[in-house]
């Protein structure tokens, strides 16, 4: 039975399939060129973060505010006064609360990114 939303036929599905028994059977890469395999780990490489647990000295808080901020701001244009992160969160329909934190700041206030923002925000958030 075909289906309409099959993206190849039956002759290229098989043959796709067979391309993959080895890699299933053997459980290593089985090209023999090593371009089309990926580049292993090397020793001096730094380590990558394995859990998602909140850095040290940041509070749930600070967090909260960070991802609503990056949320609404998006790929602002940096940097920006507080007039310029206000107008952009209420022109993205920010929450109020939110807005009134960013407003709250100092009105001679500069940011060079949306962290700079948050720590200006969460006082004693992030240090």
């Amino acid at each position: 039975m075909q289906r309409g939303s099959d993206r190849v036929s039956r002759r290229q599905d098989d043959e796709m399939k067979h391309e993959l028994q080895g890699l299933l059977r053997s459980g290593h890469p089985t090209r023999t060129e090593e371009w089309h395999d990926p580049e292993p780990v090397a020793d001096d490489d730094p380590e990558l973060a394995s859990d998602m647990t909140p850095r040290p000295g940041l509070t749930g808080e600070f967090e909260k505010v960070r991802f609503d901020l990056a949320r609404h701001l998006g790929r602002t244009r940096f940097p920006a006064d507080r007039d310029a992160v206000v107008s952009m969160l209420r022109h993205d329909n920010a929450p109020e609360p939110l807005c009134e934190r960013i407003s709250a700041l100092a009105e001679d206030s500069v940011f060079a990114n949306i962290q700079e923002v948050a720590v200006a925000a969460v006082p004693g958030g992030a240090h």
